[in-house]
């Protein structure tokens, strides 16, 4: 298992700069050995994935079917994607924070907070340079906008966008779905 993961982490740090995904004429080959390092070293990996140019993860992420880690994305800690997700490039999904409770100490000195993962749902879009903070759950059909940083969770076929963001509007009236339940 440790040399899986190595082989992987050194196959990846070679891929990482390869060009990204739609360029031609090597996208298709870049995809392939990115998404072959990405099976070696997440803790779970679909099928179908692309992990973009530059993204930074670690052996807690995991990375489900038809979805993708964006270019120069970094996941920090325990983040779970779903499958479907899209992903634009520069995300950035956090697990934990710098502590600051104490004002005797620097903050630099004060270490970090607990790790609280993040989960990220199934046919979710996020936008070009989102950030997610620690804890929060994206609900399955959601659309997060660009330059978001969500703090909440968010609900299930929601579009949030702003700082923090805020539920915009929902991608299907809620009538429409206690009548499709019925009937």
């Amino acid at each position: 298992m440790k040399l899986k993961l190595l082989i992987g982490k050194c196959l990846y740090g070679m891929a990482k700069g390869l060009p990204a995904s739609d360029s031609r004429p090597f996208g298709g080959i870049s995809r392939a050995i990115r998404a072959s390092a990405g099976r070696m070293i997440l803790s779970g990996c679909g099928k179908n994935v692309n992990i973009e140019r530059g993204a930074v993860f670690n052996r807690n992420c995991s990375l489900g079917n038809n979805s993708g880690i964006g270019v120069n994305a970094c996941l920090n800690g325990t983040v779970s994607i779903g499958d479907d997700v899209m992903m634009a490039p520069e995300c950035m999904i956090y697990t934990a924070n710098h502590r600051y409770d104490r004002t005797d100490v620097p903050m630099r000195l004060q270490g970090t907070s607990e790790e609280r993962p993040v989960r990220i749902g199934n046919d979710v879009w996020i936008g070009a340079r989102v950030t997610i903070l620690p804890g929060v759950t994206v609900g399955d059909h959601s659309i997060i906008s660009a330059g978001a940083v969500v703090t909440k969770d968010v609900p299930d076929y929601a579009i949030v966008g702003g700082v923090p963001a805020k539920v915009i509007k929902y991608r299907m009236d809620r009538r429409d779905e206690s009548l499709s339940e019925k009937g």
